[in-house]
Formats: C-alpha cells, sequence, structure tokens
C-alpha cells in the first residue's frame, strides 16, 4: 500500500511540473475551421499517434512532438481524419477547445502559449483508438516581428553606449555605421548612424551626401560567403540535390584538374610535380572549398597583368608578370581551373576567395542559373526582403540607396593602377576586385548587397531553418554546417566562423556562446547568430569609405582606425546589456574608461593631433567625460580632462 502511495505521489508532482492540471491552461484556446491549407514549406509535418512511426518503449514521445517558435506569435494547422470523434490538444501545457472539432482541417492560434525556442505540441487521447493517421499537424516557420528592446531583456543604457561611440566616432572621422538585432523573433534596434558618403575623393568631408537610412544597402564584401553561397548550398543539401563531399571533378567536369599549370610558389616547400598538382585537385571536394583548406592561394587577382602570381602579390607596373590572367566570368572559370595548389588538400586551413568563387560557380552547375538569380528566387524573394542584392544599380537601386566604399575606386588614393580600374567613389558597385572585374559583379565570395535589417532577417532563418511559410534547411544540414570542422579547429564550420572556444571574442564578444557562428567582412560588416539566446546582431559599417592611411600598408583606411570599426564591440556591451540585471550605467562607465585608456595604446609615435587614432582617442575620452558627468563621477571626468589636454 506505502509503495503504491509513493508511486502515486511521484505521478501527481510530475504532473504539476508538467502543467498537466486543468488549470494549468484552462480551456479557453479554441481551434478554427479551415476551407484549405495554405501553400507553405513546413517546418514539420507530424502525423499522430505514434508520429515516430513506431510504439517506442517508453510510450510517452508518441503523443508529444517539440519544434522551435517565438512568444507572441504562431498558428498551427490541422488536419483531422474521417472518423475521428474526438481528442485532446495542448500547446506547452496550454489547453485548447477541441469541442466538436471533427474531421476538416482547423487552424489554432497559438501566439498566447508559445515560448521562445522549444515549443512542445501534444495531441492525445485520440477517440476511437486504433485510427492511424488520425490527426496530422501542420508546423510552419516564425517571422521576424516588429519588438521592443527592453521587453526582449535587453537594457537602453547599453544601447545607449553603442549610439553614443558610434556618433562620436562620426563625429572625429568615422564613416557610417547600421545595426538590426533580432531577439526572440523580435526585431528589437533598427538604427543608422552617419551619410552614404563621408569623404571627397581629395579626402575633405563631403557634408552634402544624404543621410544613411535603414533601408540603405552596404557592400559586405565577405559576408556574401555564407548568406549567398552558404546559404545556396545549404538549401541544395537539404534538398538533396548537391553533396558537399562530391569531388569537384564531377560537378565541374574533369578539365578543374586537367588544365592545372605548373607554378612554383615562393615561399611553398618541395612544390609539387604537375601530376601530383592534378591528383590533388582530382581529390578536392566541395567541403574542402568550405573549410577553405583545398588549397588554393587566398586572393589570385586574376585581371591585374602586373600581378606576381608567384609571390601572390602586388606586382611591378609593367611587368606584366601575371602568369594567369583573366576578365569576365567565362575567363575566370578557366583560371580557377589552371590554378595550382600552394599546399596539400587538408594540410592546412587558408581562408580563400578563390574557395568561394568556385563554390559560387557549383552552385550554378547544379542549379542552372546564376548565382544571384538562383538566390533572388529561391530565398531572398520567397523571404520578403527588399533591400538585398547583387549588382544594385542594374536592379532598380540608385547610387545613393547604398553606402559608398573607396574614395577613388581601387585605386588605394592613387597608389595602385591596372587596365580598367575604376577611379570614381565607389557607390552601389561591390569592391572587391576580384568580384567586379573577374566575376562581373556576381561572386561566391563578394557581391552581395544588403541592409542590416534584411539581413537580420535572413540571418534568423539559421535559428530555425525557414522563415513564415519557406522552408530553407534541415535541422541536420544546419547542424552539420555550423559544427566544428575538426576538434582542434573549433572556430571553422562549412564556412561559418564559430566562436569555439573564445577563439573569435573580437567579433562575437566573450559573453557569446561556444556555438555563436557568422562571418565578418572586409568593408567592415559582421553578422552573427547565438542560438544559445536566441539571438542576432547584423552591424554594418563601410569603414573603408576613408582617405588610405598611407603607413605601411595600402589596405589600411583611416575609419578603421575608430572604436566603431571594430565590429565586435556592438555584441561586447550589448551583451552587458542581456546578462546583467538592474542598473548597469556604473559598470558601462568602467567599461568606456577602460576603452578610453586602451585607445592610447593604438596611437604610433609622433603622431599629430589630426591622427585618425589620435581622434579615436579623443572621441573616447570626451565620450567619457559626458557619461562621467552625466554620472556625477569626478574621478573619471578629471581623468578625461586631463587626457584631452594632452592631445
Amino acid at each position: 500500500m506505502k509503495k503504491n502511495l509513493c508511486f502515486c505521489m511521484v505521478l501527481l508532482m510530475l504532473c504539476a511540473g508538467l502543467g498537466c492540471a486543468e488549470g494549468a491552461g484552462a480551456a479557453t484556446m479554441s481551434l478554427e475551421p479551415l476551407a484549405a491549407l495554405p501553400g507553405a514549406g513546413w517546418q514539420y509535418t507530424v502525423q499522430f499517434p505514434d508520429w515516430k512511426g513506431y510504439v517506442d518503449d517508453t510510450l510517452a514521445m508518441n503523443s508529444m512532438f517539440s519544434f522551435r517558435f517565438y512568444h507572441g506569435q504562431g498558428t498551427l494547422f490541422l488536419e483531422v481524419a474521417p472518423g475521428v470523434t474526438g481528442f485532446t490538444m495542448y500547446v506547452n501545457g496550454v489547453k485548447y477547445d477541441t469541442t466538436g472539432v471533427g474531421e476538416g482541417l482547423w487552424s489554432a492560434d497559438i501566439s498566447a502559449a508559445a515560448v521562445d525556442g522549444v515549443n512542445t505540441l501534444q495531441i492525445t487521447n485520440l477517440r476511437p483508438r486504433g485510427i492511424g493517421q488520425a490527426v496530422t499537424a501542420y508546423i510552419p516557420y516564425p517571422v521576424v516581428l516588429p519588438g521592443d528592446a527592453a521587453e526582449e531583456g535587453i537594457h537602453p543604457e547599453a544601447l545607449r553606449l553603442i549610439s553614443d561611440i558610434i556618433d562620436s566616432d562620426i563625429a572625429h572621422g568615422f564613416t557610417s555605421a547600421q545595426l538590426a538585432v533580432v531577439k526572440n523573433g523580435r526585431l528589437v534596434v533598427q538604427q543608422a548612424w552617419g551619410r552614404v558618403n563621408s569623404y571627397n575623393p581629395d579626402g575633405s568631408p563631403d557634408a552634402d551626401a544624404a543621410p544613411v537610412t535603414e533601408e540603405t544597402m552596404y557592400d559586405l564584401a565577405s559576408v556574401t560567403k555564407m548568406f549567398a553561397t552558404g546559404y545556396a548550398i545549404q538549401k541544395l543539401v537539404s534538398e538533396g540535390l548537391l553533396d558537399v563531399d562530391t569531388p569537384i571533378v564531377e560537378l565541374l567536369g574533369d578539365a578543374f584538374a586537367d588544365d592545372t599549370i605548373d607554378i612554383t610558389y615562393a615561399g611553398v616547400d618541395n612544390p609539387p610535380d604537375l601530376q601530383t598538382q592534378k591528383a590533388w585537385k582530382r581529390s578536392l571536394t566541395l567541403r574542402d572549398l568550405m573549410c577553405h583548406e583545398a588549397g588554393f592561394p587566398a586572393a589570385p587577382n586574376y585581371n591585374d597583368p602586373d600581378f606576381d602570381f608567384v609571390n601572390q602579390q602586388r606586382g611591378v607596373p609593367g611587368s606584366n608578370g601575371n602568369i594567369i590572367c583573366a576578365v569576365g566570368r567565362e575567363e575566370t572559370l578557366k583560371a580557377l581551373f589552371k590554378t595550382p595548389l600552394m599546399y596539400p588538400p587538408h594540410s592546412k586551413t587558408l581562408y580563400s576567395d578563390a574557395d568561394y568563387m568556385l563554390a559560387g560557380f557549383i552552385v550554378e552547375k547544379v542549379t542552372g542559373q546564376r548565382l544571384d538569380a538562383y538566390l533572388k528566387e529561391n530565398i531572398y524573394t520567397p523571404l520578403d526582403l527588399k533591400h538585398i542584392t547583387y549588382l544594385p544599380l542594374d536592379n532598380g537601386f540608385a547610387p545613393d540607396d547604398c553606402a559608398a566604399t573607396e574614395l577613388n575606386g581601387n585605386t588605394r588614393d592613387n597608389h595602385v593602377s591596372f587596365p580598367g580600374v575604376r577611379t570614381e567613389t565607389l557607390r552601389g558597385q561591390v569592391h572587391d576586385e576580384r568580384a567586379w572585374y573577374c566575376m562581373e559583379g556576381v561572386s561566391g565570395h563578394a557581391g552581395l548587397f544588403a541592409s542590416a535589417t534584411d539581413l537580420a532577417k535572413l540571418a534568423s532563418a539559421m535559428l530555425t531553418g525557414g522563415y513564415g511559410d519557406c522552408r530553407l534547411f534541415s535541422r541536420n544540414v544546419m547542424d552539420g554546417f555550423t559544427a566544428p570542422k575538426a576538434y582542434s579547429f573549433g572556430q571553422w564550420g562549412l564556412g561559418w566562423w564559430r566562436q569555439g572556444d573564445e577563439q573569435r571574442p573580437w567579433y562575437y564578444g566573450t559573453q557569446a556562446s561556444s556555438g555563436t557562428f557568422g562571418h565578418q567582412g572586409w568593408t567592415g560588416t559582421l553578422a552573427m547568430v547565438d542560438p544559445s539566446r536566441e539571438l542576432v546582431v547584423v552591424y554594418l559599417t563601410n569603414k573603408i569609405n576613408s582617405p588610405v592611411l598611407i603607413d605601411d600598408n595600402l589596405n589600411k583606411f583611416v575609419g578603421g582606425c575608430f572604436t566603431a570599426a571594430t565590429l565586435g564591440f556592438v555584441p561586447q556591451i550589448l551583451s552587458i546589456g542581456m546578462d546583467e540585471g538592474g542598473d548597469i550605467s556604473a559598470q558601462l562607465l568602467d567599461l568606456l574608461a577602460d576603452m578610453a585608456e586602451e585607445s592610447l595604446g593604438k596611437i604610433p609615435e609622433g603622431a599629430g593631433a589630426d591622427h585618425p587614432y589620435v581622434q579615436n582617442a579623443v572621441s573616447k575620452f570626451g565620450l567619457l567625460k559626458k557619461w562621467a558627468e552625466a554620472a556625477g563621477n569626478g574621478e573619471y571626468v578629471q581623468l578625461a580632462e586631463e587626457a584631452l589636454d594632452n592631445f
């Protein structure tokens, strides 16, 4: 008797904890009849009873199924088979009134029951017993809805500090920025700073340029790799149309290996003979390209006849020393076929644009469409994204719809020249030389333009696998592509840049989970997804829309000297606003003081007052003084004033 009593008590406790009691979800939610199912790519289609197709040993899972959703939104659709006289339905323990629900189609509004992350549907007590496939549930994907940052747990003080840093940096020489944050399926931050063009070609400020808006599109640079090519490949793999372990020669033809020419790269130990090179290339798969371990050089400038291919660097003007020259997409594909590898496949990881140029061509071969056309038709338009495209000026946008990049084309302020080089300020044309000259603006490695908001909505699909009625990826594919490519390379997935063991905190911040993934772009762009926090952060800048800082590197621009260009400061401060409760003003003030003092270490010896690193420090100490005065912190006011007096 005592054993039976204990067993009953355990059952009662379990039911209470799981919300089994009637009071946990009083029958206030009802189902509505439906004329027809909406046409959709469902997150899941599940049939009850025994949705898995067999009776499991626990006898517990057959009536319950879990899916990802977010609070305050969602409708489920049910198809009830003939002969069913009744059933009971719960969503997250909330009971629905199924009185009178019989054969036909029904909809259930789950917005009041839905929670952020994992949600559970229970279809149970089916009557009469023994009817197979009695109730079929169709589960759509969530969408991104407007939201409020504070309501989703982001402290407004953190957002104010981010905005103040960007504003202050712009006042001292930085260019422009755009930020979008999605938390728990809500667009909680959508903000823009600066002008679409910051400087005239001579380096003087452009005060007449139009302001950046929330719809302004930025040149995403290498962020293209994941949200164009990577997305296309993930979708094709999810649909069974592509296997990342297929040899490239089977996808692009034997010429990929057979056309390889013999080049002895400088600094490469024991370069192999040509037959070994060809054998290496025959062994390569799409996975090797996506993992950046195929062996291709990082950035072959096929378009520049003076490019030193042996040393993989800019060559002497007029030398015509480029062994493999190509302009245009068709010639560039042939050039990639000719290009020998710099190291044995899988022996090291070398981030390479060539990898994703080839990956883009593979997408085109499989789909029969140019990369931009495939993405527009199959991903961007179905998701109703209106501010994301290749070749903006060919797709209905004007130059002022895009944040400008380099001031004097690709000349690095007239220090670089090659045939056909652009010399005008770049507006609505991809900056990347290989994307523009070699790939006609449409490449797998660069060329995509987007607003932060549209990119954030697109990135949110990596949390659920789809968006609304559009199915993109299977859960297994998303998990496989974002998993570490190896135990010793936790910072890499299949193309995705992962946080891993604190291996990318300068992009994602120190509070990001190890499973955080995303990508960065050379023009000053960042997109990150942290599944553990249902968080998407997209921060876009055009830091190279500024004069070249002529020290020892033609790839360093004035805009890159400011905190606002560092990208990772945004998720770092944003995380403080999510992870700390109560008043965080003192914590942020202390952090700002540290940032100001650290900025001094970036100033090169002998730099004058106009040097951008000096101006960055002035920006930080000026902001510190402003915040310290508002907080009544005399110590920090004095620190800031003493520093400012020394500039």
